[in-house]
């Protein structure tokens, strides 16, 4: 697949999708960079985000505002405004948007199917719901894996 340019203004932006109680916005999909990176813009309440999980892709974070708490393996840390995360694939992940919530920039890696799993949730639990038995299921549709 051979991607073209393109450009996302705030008025052609798609609307936010609803994940386990964040409004996550698909930036740029694999379609769209041509099976390349994915990048996505993530706002969530305190306490929202996604249980521990791993999937094949590499994925990064950029808190642009509030504090993000991450887990990985077997570390924990606060994330500030400014603070860049990196998680290889596979790595065993989740976070928690911090206190009055924050606003960060994610960025996937080649193969990621980030996007598509998505979708599919928010069509699924449109009112951002946390139900683990669809999300299991659909995270293994996507090469994406809770626990």
């Amino acid at each position: 697949m051979t991607a073209r340019p393109f450009v996302v203004t705030p008025a052609t932006r798609p609307r936010a999708l609803n994940i386990v109680g964040e409004q996550l916005t698909v930036l740029a999909s694999r379609q769209a960079t041509g099976d390349g990176y994915e990048i996505f813009l993530q706002e969530g309440p305190e306490g929202s985000g996604p249980p521990p999980h791993r999937h094949t892709w590499d994925e990064s974070f950029f808190v642009f505002e509030g504090q993000v708490d991450f887990g990985y393996d077997d570390e924990r840390l606060t994330a500030t405004a400014g603070t860049l995360v990196h998680l290889p694939a596979g790595t065993l992940h989740w976070f928690r948007f911090g206190p009055g919530g924050a606003r960060m920039l994610s960025l996937t890696g080649v193969g990621s199917n980030a996007a598509e799993f998505f979708t599919a949730v928010d069509a699924q639990l449109p009112g951002g719901e946390v139900d683990v038995e669809k999300l299991v299921a659909t995270g293994e549709r996507h090469a994406l894996h809770f626990g």
